[in-house]
């Protein structure tokens, strides 16, 4: 516990000194914006009271009102729930996940009163539950009697406890030229494998030299980034797709990442089917231009691309898009699992008002998503006629909407699911920059794929070592 503590206050004093200077100019709001209480800055707590009398959440947030339409959504929830009024505190005005995680420290340091917290991805999550920031919400579900992992698309489980709601729900997923799809005889795919893909992939190359187009465009791993690239044939199962295992070992003696560095091998060097990583550092490619100039046939990528599919005033869509699954394994796995970014909305434990606080998350994580129709929400609750409302008007801020593949989009989306959370380590960017530079000697011709094994297994066991 005395860790725990320790391990915050070093935190907090980080953000603390971060923004020393800043924070005491804008009202001590951390430019936060209000419902319901008609105050410039976050009101105190209240704490719960009995009957019908009114009680006032603090919702600390990164998203800003133009991404999370926070005045509509807030509205439907006080609409319903009249003897609940939320405070929403937007941690930054531009979206800025860093800048709002460095404020949220800040406040939870500075004892602000807080109810409803979120955060954007694993990581950040995982580490403020292991701070003691956030609340388990076990007690709650269990009197709603529901189970998340039937619910939600998003398994928010730490630890054998849930201490968060997943609200929108951004699988991964392919990306497909269609109407190059049609010229090469081949059907957009609905359940398909690793050797599909990489025989599509083959299929789709045409060409040489300057002129040539590829089946396929990986846009990573590069500076320790973009790590799903290393995660293809791991992606696809309800468990054990990290680099590290839960229990702090490493992974990459599993075949499925063994299988992952053939496949990148192969489609490459022997296909000749994927572009060059060369080619992607060299010239600093990027996969909008790659897909939308049509210099490839698929990518791989999340499907925060929902709303450039239609195209936009950068990239304009000359061609009819689709989207498919991530492939799978094999034909008998389970389908539908993929890489997934999610907000992770949760109930501080420092709150007052825990009960208030949870019947919001469950809310907002439900129908609230729904009402803020930004998102295409984790719930299991939307159906089809939902979805497609919700992908109209998504769609519908695209330039040429009718050249997407809806029904494609509707069918991946509504059957991605999200594998178990691994909760991530602290020095997890030392370990992907490891993969990142192992992968290189690798695709540079410098080592085997058993050499790049056993030096990631020898270089990345003496990271785990020297931070026990």
């Amino acid at each position: 516990m005395f860790k725990g503590k320790k391990a915050f206050f070093v935190l907090a004093l980080s953000a603390v000194m971060a923004l020393t200077g800043c924070a005491g100019n804008n009202g001590g709001n951390n430019g936060g914006t209000n419902s319901g209480n008609g105050g410039s800055s976050a009101a105190p707590s209240e704490s719960p009271k009995a009957g019908d009398e009114q009680v006032t959440i603090q919702l600390h947030t990164f998203g800003n009102e133009a991404t999370y339409n926070w005045t509509k959504t807030i509205a439907a929830f006080e609409e319903a729930n009249p003897n609940i009024k939320v405070n929403v505190n937007v941690l930054s005005e531009k979206g800025d996940t860093q800048e709002a995680l460095q404020k949220l420290d800040l406040a939870a340091s500075s004892n602000e009163a807080m109810d409803v917290l979120m955060f954007s991805d694993p990581a950040s999550y995982a580490q403020r539950v292991g701070l003691g920031m956030v609340a388990p919400l076990d007690e709650f579900i269990t009197a709603d009697g529901y189970k998340v992992s039937e619910d939600y698309k998003v398994d928010t489980t730490l630890n054998g406890k849930v201490y968060a709601l997943p609200g929108k729900f951004n699988p991964w997923y392919v990306l497909l030229n269609k109407t190059k799809l049609a010229e090469a005889g081949l059907e957009v795919p609905t359940d398909w494998t690793w050797d599909d893909f990489t025989t599509y992939a083959k299929t789709l190359t045409t060409g040489e030299g300057a002129s040539k187009t590829y089946g396929t465009y990986f846009h990573g791993p590069q500076n320790g980034g973009w790590m799903e690239f290393m995660k293809l044939a791991l992606a696809n199962q309800a468990d054990n797709t990290e680099f590290l295992k839960e229990d702090g070992t490493m992974n990459f003696d599993n075949p499925l990442f063994r299988k992952t560095l053939e496949l990148r091998v192969q489609m490459e060097k022997t296909d000749q089917s994927a572009t060059p990583y060369t080619d992607m550092l060299s010239q600093k490619l990027h996969y909008r231009n790659q897909f939308f100039n049509q210099a490839v046939g698929m990518i791989m990528i999340g499907s925060w691309m929902n709303t450039e599919l239609g195209g936009t005033d950068q990239f304009p869509l000359n061609f009819e898009v689709a989207v498919a699954p991530i492939p799978k394994n094999n034909a008998s796995d389970e389908g539908g699992y993929t890489m997934v970014t999610t907000d992770y909305v949760a109930v501080a434990e420092s709150s007052k008002n825990k009960e208030a606080a949870y019947k919001f998350v469950r809310w907002y994580t439900t129908d609230g998503q729904i009402a803020q129709g930004k998102n295409i929400p984790a719930w299991n609750g939307v159906d089809q006629s939902q979805m497609a409302s919700i992908i109209d008007i998504i769609l519908g801020g695209t330039k040429n909407p009718e050249k997407v593949d809806k029904a494609s989009l509707i069918n991946t989306l509504s059957n991605a699911k999200s594998s178990k959370i691994i909760p991530p380590v602290t020095y997890q960017s030392e370990v992907y920059k490891v993969i990142n530079e192992e992968y290189e000697k690798l695709i540079y011709d410098q080592q085997d794929i058993d050499q790049t094994i056993a030096a990631l297994n020898d270089r990345v066991q003496k990271i785990i070592d020297a931070n026990k």
